[in-house]
């Protein structure tokens, strides 16, 4: 590659990580979105449904295999948006570091974690208002089900863009997406080890360590992630983080230990798939385009 090619330090090094990040939303949602629908129903009502095998046969019976895609195209374009953003944030917040704390050594573990909490930060400004409105439709058991575009204006008519409004879930979303030290810290240690140890192909490589990766950060991150549920489905509360201690406080009160586990089935089943095909599409992309996210 000649110099004048090469992209490294240039403006389409910075871009290429946002549009390489479509491509993993693209593959995420396609994979995940049944699943997640699932976590969804059995986060938000415990009465409703005995587990995971229920709810998908309840759903399945009740509502076709439709049901199981509401609410798919907010988080179609809100993955899009969303992994273009945390990805492509994630790349350029690791060339960032390694520019002015590593110089010419790679990245070690705690370059990449604090890369990617900054990433999971950055993306939760995204993050909460998409799954405050996927959240409202994966909920919806009736025939006559709204649609995004009435949610979103329903919740905006009712309670404009604040923490009761729109952005109900920052405060969550941020609390959750913390984790990442968990996802990002991990995904390191798994594509590094395959690396010195392992025969793979990148391709490969890529695959497992974005699934084992998104594995450990659900394993973790996952009680999190109910209240994050758990507040944006119920009106009672707002996006204050005094009402997410309350929401954890009576998820605790009325189901136990227990109540932060629900819906874990089908979430750590779709995490592997969804997110493995997530960062395949991603380092796939980059390398195509001549750079690469692992500094």
């Amino acid at each position: 590659m000649s110099e004048a090619s090469k992209p490294k330090n240039t403006a389409y090094e910075v871009v290429i990580g946002y549009v390489a990040g479509i491509f993993s939303g693209v593959s995420k949602n396609a994979v995940g979105h049944p699943l997640d629908t699932i976590k969804v129903r059995l986060q938000t009502d415990n009465t409703k449904f005995k587990g995971p095998i229920d709810c998908v046969y309840q759903t399945f019976k009740t509502q076709g295999i439709k049901g199981f895609y509401l609410g798919f195209t907010p988080p179609l374009v809100g993955w899009v948006l969303m992994d273009s953003v945390m990805l492509g944030s994630l790349h350029n917040y690791r060339r960032l570091i390694k520019k002015h704390l590593y110089e010419d050594k790679s990245l070690d573990l705690k370059g990449h974690i604090f890369a990617g909490v900054l990433a999971g930060w950055t993306v939760s400004f995204i993050a909460a208002p998409v799954e405050y409105a996927k959240v409202k439709l994966q909920i919806q058991y009736g025939d006559k089900n709204r649609g995004p575009i009435s949610v979103i204006k329903g919740i905006y008519a009712k309670s404009g863009l604040g923490i009761n409004g729109l952005y109900k879930g920052l405060v969550s979303t941020l609390i959750f997406r913390t984790h990442f030290i968990t996802w990002w810290g991990s995904y390191h240690i798994f594509t590094d080890y395959m690396h010195k140890n392992c025969n793979f192909s990148p391709v490969l490589t890529n695959f497992l360590a974005g699934g084992f990766s998104a594995s450990c950060f659900w394993i973790t991150a996952y009680p999190f992630d109910v209240v994050k549920s758990y507040v944006l489905a119920n009106d009672k509360f707002n996006g204050s983080l005094k009402s997410w201690k309350e929401a954890t406080l009576e998820i605790y009160q009325t189901k136990g230990l227990k109540g932060f586990g629900r819906g874990f089935v089908p979430s750590i089943l779709r995490a592997f798939p969804a997110n493995a095909a997530a960062l395949a599409a991603f380092e796939g992309v980059l390398r195509l385009a001549g750079t690469t996210s692992h500094h």
